[in-house]
């Protein structure tokens, strides 16, 4: 019988192959497509500065031909891009007409929490902007940004609703994330997140396999994603200058020339944890993540990519900071288990460091966060090192370096 040679597809293939060719028709991820439908959108033609070439592209290429998108996640890609080329075309639209306000609304030291991921930095940067003195970026700022914020509306801003709302359905979609990495409305939003809209961001790496891009971020010049995230700074800022911004990304390892020529009265709070740990917390974040997008990867090579690439991180900021002894009263190092362990004298050092007083009401309200957060004094399951095909030895051997530099604890994780 002809066609009795033919390979059989299995039934789960066809069903794949269909639902994949269906979602490429209704959300091809092309830079040119995207662009034109957020200029129909919104009315408008100017994206600003910086240019969204050649990062768009090279994203768009590598998300179609390498991250192996399950059709949710490129629904919800072709969403997220649409959505920051608006807001792109809006704030451009926005600051043509604030220019002269914006060029006069200064950004005076800054804080920035960097350093190993998963060390305590989300924790100490919620911790640190639960004072009136202090500003951080919020959720619903940062999804909704235009028109700027005004503080007499308090929490009676209906994008505060809009943005929870988008959470909520994120939520259902993805109940894993929110135990890695709970997200709401009026919780203090990362910078990652702010420099996405230049297409130049870190957050792309975090959600999919995307190497092209990621050789492509790598070799790019990241200074026009930091003067960007300073306008955006200022433009929410614009209607209540005066407090500091406290801001954090654990990302900006790779970017801190760019950070300090931006921001040059910076002060860097670099977080330090058993980077065995850190591994561990990590590589589950990622995992996670990238299943909403795409199909399951293998758990090994997440592992051992988490561990190259924090390892390379920690010996950038040695070289750093090694480099630039000028900037050495700008570091404060916090270790993750000082933290955890007494997070009030910890951010009392901190105050001390960057000759600020910490106030009785401050005070107040980071002791009633400490008292809620329970979930950093009891270690929640997650994968152990040889779970994810990663050799302890061989990676305490990789940060001795950093362990020995910064006096961190370099043995194997506990499990559980």
């Amino acid at each position: 019988m002809e066609g009795t040679n033919a390979p059989v597809i299995p039934r789960r293939g066809r069903w794949q192959a269909a639902g994949d060719a269906a979602s490429r028709k209704l959300w091809f991820l092309e830079a040119s497509r995207l662009s034109q439908a957020a200029q129909k959108r919104t009315g408008l033609r100017d994206f600003g500065e910086p240019g969204l070439e050649p990062a768009l592209s090279i994203l768009t290429k590598s998300l179609e031909e390498e991250a192996d998108l399950h059709p949710l996640g490129r629904f919800l890609m072709w969403t997220h891009l649409g959505d920051l080329l608006a807001t792109r075309l809006r704030l451009a639209a926005a600051w043509r007409e604030q220019a002269q306000a914006l060029q006069a609304n200064r950004i005076e030291r800054p804080v920035f929490i960097t350093g190993m991921p998963r060390s305590g930095s989300t924790f100490l940067h919620e911790l640190l902007a639960e004072d009136p003195e202090n500003r951080a970026p919020r959720v619903w700022e940062v999804m909704f940004p235009v028109p700027a914020p005004r503080p007499e509306s308090g929490g009676r801003d209906p994008r505060i609703r809009r943005a929870a709302a988008c959470l909520w359905w994120f939520r259902r979609l993805a109940p894993r994330a929110d135990e890695v990495f709970p997200m709401r409305a009026c919780t203090p939003h990362e910078c990652v997140a702010i420099q996405s809209y230049t297409l130049v961001s870190e957050e792309f790496l975090s959600t999919c396999r995307i190497p092209s891009y990621e050789k492509f971020l790598r070799s790019t010049n990241l200074l026009p994603a930091y003067a960007w995230q300073k306008r955006f700074l200022q433009h929410l800022q614009l209607h209540s200058p005066g407090r500091r911004w406290i801001l954090k990304s654990p990302d900006h390892v790779h970017g801190l020339e760019a950070l300090f020529e931006v921001f040059p009265d910076a002060t860097i709070i670099q977080t330090h944890r058993n980077p065995l740990e850190v591994l561990e917390s990590s590589s589950k974040l990622t995992e996670v993540l990238r299943d909403l997008y795409a199909r399951p990867g293998n758990r090994e090579e997440i592992g051992a990519r988490e561990a190259r690439i924090i390892a390379g991180g920690m010996e950038r900021f040695i070289r750093f900071r090694d480099e630039r002894p000028d900037l050495a009263g700008r570091f404060i190092d916090v270790k993750y288990s000082e933290l955890v362990s007494d997070p009030l004298a910890t951010v009392r050092e901190v105050y001390r460091r960057i000759g600020t007083p910490l106030s009785q009401a401050a005070s107040q309200r980071m002791s009633a966060l400490i008292s809620n957060r329970s979930r950093y004094h009891h270690r929640k399951q997650r994968p152990t090192l040889a779970d994810l095909g990663v050799a302890a030895p061989a990676e305490a051997r990789r940060f001795e370096n950093y362990c020995s530099r910064f006096g961190v604890a370099c043995g194997q994780a506990e499990s559980g």
